[in-house]
């Protein structure tokens, strides 16, 4: 863990958004500072980096938030990844551990106020045609090279929290409390904010009565702002079945017991979880995604593999999907008369990334008053999605603190209309290696909404 702090702010930073600040209005402060958040962006955009290997990113962090007053601490959750890398693949790799960055701003008495920005990116090669697209081939944390690149937008993510840090610390006078800017990593993988929790955040750094992000959605039109109100993202489980037989010739089958046979019985008969074991008005979902077996046309393997996704809002349904997803695995493999010591091996992982639920109370004041300052027309819910974001674990601790994370559109607005009428496809959206949101009504949209909700949930002076 490194702690630094600037004790005398860097007058060249910081004397451009004092002074006169609050004469100026928030979009104009917002739109006159776009030139350097998308400079910042580029660099973010170009030099991207896997899970738990986010250093330099968090050190642009560090560097670009210490001349604005903060105290920054890097390294928060390094010893929590260092352990688990340890245990699940051996030696820890080189340039690999836990990058989380906390930077604290005390201004008087008031709330405290957490907002967070995820750093990693995806093992993707770009294929945007941006002058500023990726070019970087890394290792993961896993030893495997891959391409890399910011496809689900986080390096708007970052340049939109220091946006919002610039105009906040150029706004002392109007706001009280304490802010909180987490930098967090690996949120791709769903381990980064339990690795910044484990280590302490809410011990080490003054605990938040609020915590609020943003997610630049490419399902959105740059210049939105869209939220849910209550359960906004999913519980997403992954589960592994590892299913057992007895090899025979495909010529001879009455000697084998077939798991492609059992494998596919199990696939079919998980459709009927959802169908008919959850009420109507729950939502779930259990996608098999993978299903490996055999070598050889003329060949019955002694094993299959299946790989499924499960999707839950509620914590009791997931409980019961999982617990069906074991049952009906041992009950079709009893069918086909495998003993009990060949029962199917059923592997579920024990980091899974809980659901998101944004507290209603706070999701009111905060798109309230983003609503205020950017236009009640382009501030709208949407619609819970299946997806998934480690985002939920800042307020599913013993504190109980409420959280929000709302979403920054990010793409065409003249594709998404037509694609909404009929009249030509969606555009790539998030995870796609042609994604890339529109800079400019993205970047001033996300700086504008972030620092209107964190002023709104900030003490008045």
């Amino acid at each position: 863990m490194k702690r630094t702090f600037l004790g005398t702010i860097a007058a060249s930073a910081f004397l451009v958004f004092s002074g006169h600040a609050a004469a100026v209005d928030l979009k104009s402060a917002v739109d006159a500072d776009y030139d350097y958040i998308f400079e910042l962006y580029k660099h973010f955009h170009a030099n991207p980096e896997l899970s738990f290997k986010e250093s330099e990113s968090a050190a642009r962090m560090q560097a670009e938030l210490e001349p604005l007053g903060f105290e920054v601490t890097t390294g928060i959750g390094d010893k929590w990844v260092r352990k688990k890398m340890k245990a699940d693949v051996g030696d820890v790799l080189d340039g690999v551990g836990g990058y989380g960055l906390v930077a604290v701003m005390e201004n008087g008495e008031g709330p405290t106020l957490l907002l967070r920005a995820d750093m990693d990116a995806l093992p993707l090669e770009e294929k945007t045609g941006l002058p500023y697209a990726s070019t970087v081939t890394a290792v993961d944390y896993r030893g495997q090279e891959a391409p890399v690149m910011h496809a689900c937008a986080h390096d708007s993510h970052m340049a939109i929290l220091i946006g919002a840090a610039r105009r906040l610390a150029a706004m002392k006078d109007q706001w009280s409390g304490t802010l909180v800017l987490i930098g967090q990593p690996a949120e791709e993988v769903g381990l980064g904010a339990m690795a910044m929790i484990e280590e302490g955040l809410y011990k080490k750094f003054p605990k938040p009565d609020y915590v609020l992000a943003t997610h630049t959605s490419g399902w959105d039109s740059a210049g939105d702002v869209t939220y849910t109100s209550g359960y906004a993202l999913a519980n997403v489980d992954s589960v592994d079945i590892y299913v057992k037989g007895v090899g025979a010739h495909g010529s001879a089958p009455q000697f084998g017991k077939d798991p492609i046979v059992i494998g596919a019985q199990i696939v079919n008969a998980l459709q009927t979880l959802v169908s008919r074991e959850l009420d109507p008005l729950q939502s779930g979902v259990v996608t098999v995604g993978a299903f490996q077996a055999g070598y050889k046309h003329n060949i019955i393997p002694d094993a299959a593999h299946l790989q499924i996704t499960v999707r839950s809002y509620e914590d009791d349904v997931r409980e019961k999907l999982l617990a069906g997803i074991k049952r009906i695995a041992e009950a079709q493999a009893r069918s086909a008369g495998l003993p009990d010591d060949m029962m199917p091996e059923v592997v579920i992982e024990d980091t899974y990334t809980p659901s998101t639920y944004n507290d209603p109370a706070m999701t009111e004041r905060v798109m309230s008053a983003v609503a205020a300052e950017i236009g009640e027309a382009r501030v709208y819910a949407r619609a819970p999605s299946m997806g998934g974001e480690d985002f939920s674990r800042f307020g599913r601790t013993d504190e109980d603190i409420p959280t929000v994370i709302f979403w920054t559109g990010g793409n065409d607005p003249a594709a998404m209309k037509a694609a909404r009428e009929g009249k030509g496809p969606l555009p790539p959206a998030n995870h796609s290696p042609f994604f890339a949101p529109i800079p400019e009504p993205t970047l001033k949209t996300g700086v504008h909404a972030m620092t209107a909700g964190a002023l709104e949930l900030l003490g008045k002076p």
